[in-house]
């Protein structure tokens, strides 16, 4: 594999929240792994029962294991904390499910170079993805609100696939939404209201690899209500809350290009983070200042 010295991806996390994903975690980790030589990953384990923190850290990854479910926007959160205290630039989010490919990160990180965020959006042309009912009306009118809040054209807000610059890393490590949605719409809000500039690519979505998708029409229409509901409060939160803390506020989008870390592929930076241990999670809330034990 490419020496992570001169990986063109030393610079850059890949976080992947995994909630009882041990049917494809692994197959994930090795795709971003062969996909992207030299990058780091970090799984983060929302509090699963089953053998997922075992199957992604015998893939070569980096786990980080959380007591109990957060949902992805708590996992998420422990991932930008994790990538500001081991001196990542940039974070990409990928699904543990393996409906994201690794492909696609490239692009994304490219993007960076003059944007703060960069959504992986599956109805810009790319790919067969297609939502359907009250789901896609959400989808829709969530798009034509999110435009203009972001001051550009957004075709997919609710991508969990994206990738964050060093200002949005730094956001987002102290503000990252855990409520329901909250990882998708709110964090676009978030982002637009904190100054920072966000922009999309097209991607393809591929079926999931493990676990199964919930899709009917009653799941729909309460993810219509729910996403209402995140919305408004995304709005109604004063916009001096969305602060940066440190010299990070200062700092402008940079290149997705960096050589400032120095780990073997299978590995994130070997500095540890603040509370790095190999001992089982305590039963206590992570820290909101300090990622949970990491492990590799």
């Amino acid at each position: 594999m490419t020496s992570p010295a001169t990986s063109h991806y030393a610079g850059t996390l890949i976080v992947m929240p995994a909630f009882h994903e041990e049917a494809s975690v692994a197959a994930v980790v090795h795709e971003v792994y062969t996909k992207l030589p030299g990058i780091a990953v970090l799984v983060v384990d929302d509090g699963s029962t089953d053998a997922t923190t075992e199957v992604a850290r015998a893939a070569g990854a980096k786990v980080a294991t959380l007591p109990f479910n957060l949902g992805v926007g708590g996992a998420m959160r422990v991932g930008f904390k994790y990538a500001l205290e081991n001196g990542f630039d940039n974070v990409v989010q990928v699904d543990s499910d393996g409906q994201h490919d690794p492909a696609s990160v490239p692009a994304l990180l490219e993007q960076l170079a003059t944007h703060d965020l960069v959504l992986g959006a599956r109805f810009a042309g790319e790919g067969e993805y297609e939502a359907r009912g009250p789901r896609a009306w959400a989808m829709k009118v969530l798009a034509a609100i999110l435009s203009r809040t972001a001051k550009t054209t957004l075709t997919d807000t609710t991508s969990g696939f994206k990738a964050s610059g060093p200002r949005a890393v730094a956001l987002f490590a102290e503000h990252y939404p855990a409520e329901y949605l909250g990882d998708t719409i709110e964090a676009l809000v978030i982002a637009a209201r904190a100054g920072m500039s966000i922009t999309q690519v097209p991607v393809a979505m591929r079926p999931r690899a493990g676990g199964v998708p919930s899709h009917n029409f009653v799941k729909s229409a309460v993810y219509l209500a729910r996403a209402g509901v995140a919305l408004v409060f995304s709005y109604i939160r004063p916009k001096s809350v969305y602060r940066i803390s440190g010299a990070a506020s200062n700092t402008a989008p940079s290149t997705a290009v960096s050589t400032a870390v120095s780990t073997a592929p299978s590995a994130a930076p070997s500095a540890a983070p603040s509370a790095a241990t190999s001992t089982a999670p305590s039963a206590q809330t992570p820290s909101p200042t300090q990622t949970p034990g990491v492990t590799s």
